[in-house]
């Protein structure tokens, strides 16, 4: 439900802090809270069933949500303000006219998420993943590719940052997330307790070309660092790792690139997409 509305027309006004702060991601992450920007993402934000706080639009988008929101079970802060308003609020060239402050979801455990009767066996792990457009572009790729859950490593970008959520387009909304404390621990569980095949994406001699690879039964693949891939530790948790196939005098493709063609070909290989 709509707890207030009101319309800025200063930078200072009461309420609006959150918005003014969005080149400091670790604040928010701090307070427990996520931006959600851009049209499209917030419109599948709204249509899930997450923790809005607040929201900063104009009279156009307000007139377009305002039944959306009156029915949301939680209370919510309607902020309404010009483009103009909405630019020098948020601090960069933002057209879009729509921004929002949700709560971050509590973290969901290992246990938790394999019990609850996913619809896929195909999990992704991130280990030591640094940039946040790369682990939003990751979780989008799954999503579009049947992945069951995703699990981020203790030092990798955490997807609920702002610009891991855009990159995301609000697929992260409806994939679940596992944030391990220890990603050699969530790993070992998956091999020995839930019997998993643990695949990581490396290049080395013995690296498995992607199209040998026999996805069939429960299966995890473990993304890497951008420059130095994968930590020993998680290496030797490995069944086997997988390389992609690609032209002479290149020897790798950005992590999110790879993502998207190794969970593919898994999807691809165990029916995992939805034919249209």
């Amino acid at each position: 439900m709509i707890n207030k509305i009101e319309y800025v027309t200063t930078m200072d006004f009461d309420g609006v802090e959150d918005y003014l702060t969005l080149k400091r991601p670790m604040s928010h992450y701090e307070k427990g809270i996520a931006v959600i920007e851009g049209d499209k993402v917030v419109a599948r934000f709204l249509a899930s069933s997450f923790e809005l706080v607040s929201i900063l639009l104009t009279n156009t988008w307000f007139d377009i949500y305002k039944d959306n929101l009156s029915r949301r079970k939680e209370t919510v802060n309607v902020y309404i303000a010009d483009t103009k308003m909405i630019r020098s609020i948020v601090g960069f060239n933002y057209h879009q006219g729509i921004i929002a402050i949700a709560t971050i979801p509590p973290d969901r455990s290992l246990d938790n998420v394999v019990n609850d009767g996913m619809n896929s066996p195909l999990l992704v792990a991130l280990d030591r993943l640094e940039s946040a457009e790369n682990t939003g572009a990751i979780v989008r790729n799954c999503a579009a590719c049947g992945v069951g859950a995703l699990i981020v490593g203790e030092t990798s970008a955490d997807p609920w940052l702002r610009r891991a959520i855009r990159n995301s387009m609000g697929t992260v909304f409806k994939l679940p997330v596992i944030k391990s404390k220890s990603l050699t621990d969530t790993l070992r569980v998956l091999r020995d307790i839930y019997h998993y095949k643990i695949y990581g994406a490396a290049l080395d001699n013995n690296s498995i070309s992607l199209e040998c690879v026999d996805f069939t039964g429960n299966t995890c693949l473990v993304f890497g660092n951008e420059g130095a891939g994968l930590s020993d530790s998680v290496l030797d948790l490995c069944d086997a790792t997988i390389r992609i196939p690609m032209a002479s005098g290149v020897d790798s493709f950005n992590v999110a690139c790879a993502s998207a063609i190794m969970t593919y070909e898994a999807g691809r290989k165990t029916g995992l997409m939805v034919k249209k």
